[in-house]
């Protein structure tokens, strides 16, 4: 089974820059977007976004032209979830969830606190907010499959300027331990890190627009697959796609025995 996750920032801007004439080559099973800034009115009547084959769910943000989620999807799922239960975040359109028995595949776009202390302060509500809901998913028994942009770099090896960023959004010291906990009490999985445990360079995801960032590597690894541990073994590769740019993120692509 082959999941890909994209923070498109903009549906219709990836999908100019070919993104869904990209897709059909892959063979995937699912396309997770994430930043779609699009409401479901802006993509009904566009056969570019309910490509043949493809099951397509969204969930989108009550602003305009901010956030949203989106999945699509080769079956038909069991039941689909749009609801985190915090409204603050609900309105925001940053989760999507599909469920095939006790699988769950999900679309999931943290904030981002790089806009203000005002940002950072809603980010820093979502991670409180989050942390308990993860640990009941993971003591659910249900395999998950959580995938998107969670802005924030782990570790060092997660940016090319570590240094420099540490009073940063996105690799401050809370935020980096609030992965800590997740993995390492919570017992949840960086699948990517599985497979490539020390790999830098080839693991970013994202590059700032600003100076010439794309041309010289010099990037973040904030687009994560988190998974379940009873999902760990059925781990069998992962990748970023970087020969093309349908974004200013890259799409990541793991493969699972499923």
């Amino acid at each position: 089974m082959k999941v890909i996750s994209l923070n498109a920032n903009g549906i219709r801007s990836a999908a100019r820059k070919g993104l869904f004439d990209w897709l059909p080559a892959q063979k995937a099973d699912f396309l997770c977007l994430q930043e779609i800034k699009a409401q479901l009115s802006d993509l009904e009547g566009d056969e570019t976004f309910s490509p043949k084959g493809w099951h397509a769910h969204f969930n989108h943000a009550q602003k305009k032209g901010y956030a949203g989620v989106g999945i699509f999807a080769k079956k038909e799922p069991d039941q689909v979830l749009d609801k985190l239960g915090e409204r603050e975040f609900d309105d925001e359109g940053r989760y999507l969830e599909l469920r095939y028995g006790k699988l769950s595949v999900v679309s999931l776009y943290l904030p981002s606190g790089s806009a203000g202390p005002e940002r950072q302060a809603s980010k820093d509500r979502f991670l409180q907010f989050f942390l308990p809901l993860m640990r009941d998913w993971l003591q659910s028994g249900r395999q998950y499959i959580v995938v998107g942009d969670w802005n924030i770099a782990h570790r060092n090896i997660d940016l090319k300027n570590w240094r420099g960023n540490q009073k940063n959004s996105g690799f401050l010291p809370h935020e980096r331990a609030w992965l800590d906990t997740l993995f390492n009490e919570l017992g949840w999985v960086d699948a990517y890190r599985v497979l490539h445990p020390e790999a830098e360079g080839e693991a970013y995801t994202w590059w700032s627009n600003r100076g010439q960032a794309w041309a010289k590597n010099v990037g973040w690894r904030i687009d994560y697959h988190i998974i379940t541990p009873n999902l760990r073994e059925a781990l069998r590769s992962a990748s970023v796609y970087k020969d093309q740019r349908f974004s200013d993120h890259a799409p990541l692509i793991l493969d699972y025995a499923l």
